[in-house]
């Protein structure tokens, strides 16, 4: 997994590349714990280039959600491939996270 970082105003996107498994859930949970320390909690996470996430993916995804919403934050979550949308709408993720098709449409939506 690879996980590239840009920061867009007072936004952070976070572009993961790579499959989202146990691997590399503790690698994704440790770069949001960091933004989250320095007080950057507006979040957008591209998962354009995700082909895979298992149970410890989705669970580091809402485990940086908890992390993100006790500081008042949000984290987005675009460009879902469509077995990984499939696997969030099973697990009823989709109602949880705010889900959109580009990072356009995640940044006007905070």
């Amino acid at each position: 997994m690879e996980i590239s970082e840009k920061r867009i105003d007072d936004m952070d996107v976070l572009v993961l590349t790579g499959r989202l498994e146990a691997s590399s859930a503790k690698q994704l949970k440790g770069q949001v714990d960091a933004l989250v320390k320095e007080k950057r909690v507006k979040l957008i996470v591209d998962m354009a280039g995700v082909d895979f996430i298992d149970s410890s993916g989705l669970g580091s995804l809402v485990s940086s959600l908890r992390a993100v919403n006790e500081q008042k934050g949000d984290v987005k979550v675009v460009s879902l491939q469509k077995q990984v949308r499939s696997i969030f709408e099973l697990t009823r993720l989709h109602r949880i996270f705010g889900v959109f098709d580009d990072v356009e449409a995640a940044l006007k939506s905070f």
